[in-house]
């Protein structure tokens, strides 16, 4: 559980299967494809970074092969939530299988590359961010 509400494992069919709000981060799981999938609104920091840890280590349990966050709607990471990530990205790894962030923000990708994290996950498509964040950028 996580602040009082379930997380578990559903058939393909259920959408959504927890939705959890944690200050400035949003997050909600589904049953995707290849198997789970965490969506993710908002910020998330070293006040967020221990719910955000144990939500995904919620859904590693069993036989999880796939993980998938789908980071387009997070607006900002720091060092403590990449720091969340990793562990289930080694574990997923060491499994045969991986972390896949979908269409993370310009600024994700560039602090997972800074970090060098960014060899840890399967990144799909990025989204360049907030209209005007990017425009003193090189």
């Amino acid at each position: 559980m996580i602040n009082g509400v379930p997380v578990v494992a559903a058939p393909a069919e259920i959408d959504v299967i927890t939705a959890v709000a944690q200050g400035k981060l949003e997050s909600s799981v589904a049953a995707g494809p290849s198997g789970p999938v965490i969506t993710l609104t908002g910020e998330t920091d070293l006040v967020s970074a221990p719910q955000l840890s144990a939500l995904i280590s919620g859904q590693l349990s069993g036989r999880t092969l796939e993980l998938t966050i789908d980071a387009s709607g997070l607006r900002f990471a720091d060092t403590a939530s990449i720091r969340a990530l990793l562990p289930a990205a080694r574990t997923l790894n060491e499994r045969g299988g991986r972390l896949v962030l979908l269409h993370p923000q310009r600024p994700i990708t560039r602090i997972l590359a800074i970090l060098g994290a960014d060899v840890m996950f399967t990144i799909r498509g990025e989204t360049p961010g907030e209209p005007g964040s990017e425009a003193s950028a090189g």
